[in-house]
């Protein structure tokens, strides 16, 4: 057997079972798994991490769970780590698929829906995104908007975000 793996080996501790990990195996595991998974991440598509849609988040809660795994000992080292890898890849691809196909991404991230359009509130639209009146009104006064009237064109975007357009002050 390689020396070099042998130390690796002692220093994880792979092929432990998950109770007999030492203290130092575990933080040695946690570093390991941190960088990675950073480096996997840096490799793969970078917004994904930022005004993420529920596609993104769904994987940001998939790589936590399975590099934990890795890091407590609960799941093979090795191959949770390759489980992350394979969720990028796949992250990666739908991706890409998804930026050349708008039907693509319109199914796996959804489509923005306009909330408010000429200071008219569209209560279908609120009813379907189970937004009541009262969201609404917050999501305005954090944009310093008063008032629905106010708006040119609201739109609950894919993010769950709500973006706002106000209308033009029309003051002479």
């Amino acid at each position: 057997m390689d020396p070099v793996f042998t130390i690796v080996e002692g220093a994880l501790g792979l092929g432990r079972e998950a109770r007999d990990l030492e203290t130092l195996q575990m933080v040695l595991r946690a570093g390991a798994v941190y960088v990675l998974v950073v480096l996997m991440v840096r490799v793969s598509k970078k917004r994904f991490l930022g005004q993420a849609t529920a596609f993104d988040m769904l994987l940001v809660i998939m790589l936590g769970s399975i590099a934990s795994r890795a890091v407590t000992g609960n799941a093979p080292f090795g191959p949770a780590l390759a489980a992350v890898a394979t969720l990028l890849a796949l992250h990666w691809i739908f991706s890409f698929v998804a930026m050349r196909f708008h039907a693509f991404g319109s199914l796996i991230k959804g489509e923005p829906r306009t909330i408010i359009r000429d200071g008219r509130v569209d209560e279908g639209a609120l009813r379907r995104e189970h937004m009541s009146l009262r969201d609404l009104e917050e999501d305005l006064r954090a944009e310093g908007l008063v008032s629905p009237e106010t708006v040119a064109e609201a739109r609950l975007e894919r993010n769950g975000r709500l973006t706002v357009v106000g209308k033009p002050d029309i003051t002479t």
